[in-house]
């Protein structure tokens, strides 16, 4: 079971994650929506795609651009559609 974690809260947690470049993809139902809040930022990369960004806000504290998810992935990752991953301080085991 993978969790993720910051400032505190447990912000997802499933046994159903994609692992890709070390990082934890969290299928969406997993993820604790309250916690998250939209940002404007993309990137893109060269074979998953463009990625959008959410800011994580846990009692008051904001992490911006924290979590990312591709919303239309290349055909080499489809499924990772939607799912979400994340960076910057929040722990992932």
């Amino acid at each position: 079971m993978a969790v993720a974690t910051w400032s505190g809260a447990v912000i997802a947690e499933s046994d159903r994650t994609f692992v890709i470049e070390g990082n934890h993809y969290f299928p969406p139902d997993s993820v604790k929506k309250q916690y998250l809040r939209p940002s404007t930022t993309t990137s893109r990369c060269p074979w998953k795609g463009l990625a959008n960004y959410y800011s994580l806000t846990v009692d008051g504290e904001t992490n911006e651009d924290a979590a990312w998810y591709y919303a239309t992935p290349s055909t080499a990752v489809p499924e990772i559609k939607d799912y979400i991953a994340f960076w910057k301080g929040v722990d992932v085991r």
